[in-house]
């Protein structure tokens, strides 16, 4: 992408171009072992693409399957070096299908082009596979029920690093009620692979708190800064 192309985007999302600052890049912390559920089907951990969204699409686990109009899967490039892990679909999402359709995710849309990539170029996911009603917080039930499905989701995509977008997938991710704000900045570690993750604020906060968006700016750079290192080592 141009320079100048890349500047129309951030001014777009409101956003200086600055430098970014070098933060830490120590792993803070891994996620633990995903609870043992008897719901769960021990099948999914082998599944493939279509078999694994088939059963998601069917799934009745929890209570958020009476309220649904569709499971939300996933969407984007199955073999991205990039995935990104939201909360849970909204009232657009689950009409739709898809995450991220709604505000929230042509502001996502933007947030990447500004850094140098398409939706069509990364894979795009949620803790939670089914709309909560009303938008509420997801319950550790639900996120325990569904936890397999988004995994397994990880195993097939292999990404070289997640971005985790907003406190619910962060905190889910890393087993932590760490805030956002203190998980930001830091190259953390997630599952026994140990993939990098990288904290942001969820692009729903954006659209309440648009002074955040230079935060959201530095850590996309930050992220990048990250692959870039894997890139190296690995090259």
């Amino acid at each position: 992408m141009g320079a100048g192309l890349q500047d129309a985007y951030l001014e777009a999302l409101g956003i200086q171009r600055w430098v970014v600052r070098k933060v830490s890049s120590a792993v803070a912390a891994t996620a633990d072992e995903p609870l043992e559920d008897a719901t769960k089907d021990d099948a999914v951990s082998s599944m493939g693409w279509e078999a694994l969204r088939v059963q998601a699409a069917g799934c009745t686990r929890c209570v958020l399957h009476e309220t649904r109009t569709q499971a939300v899967f996933g969407t984007g490039d199955r073999n991205a070096d990039w995935m990104l892990i939201g909360e849970a679909p909204g009232a657009d999402e689950d009409r739709q299908g898809e995450p991220f359709v709604g505000r929230a995710g042509q502001l996502l849309n933007e947030m990447l082009f500004a850094a140098g990539y398409r939706r069509e170029q990364v894979y795009i996911a949620n803790i939670l596979k089914c709309r909560p009603p009303g938008n509420r917080n997801p319950q550790p039930e639900e996120v325990s029920r569904c936890e397999d499905y988004l995994l397994r989701q990880i195993e097939l995509v292999q990404p070289k690093i997640i971005l985790a977008l907003g406190g619910i997938a962060a905190q889910n991710l890393l087993h932590t009620e760490v805030s956002v704000g203190r998980l930001r900045g830091i190259r953390h570690s997630f599952g026994e692979s140990g993939i990098p993750l990288v904290v942001t604020y969820h692009p729903a906060y954006l659209l309440r708190s648009p002074l955040e968006k230079r935060k959201v700016w530095i850590d996309l750079q930050f992220a990048r800064e990250v692959y870039s290192e894997l890139r190296a080592v690995h090259d």
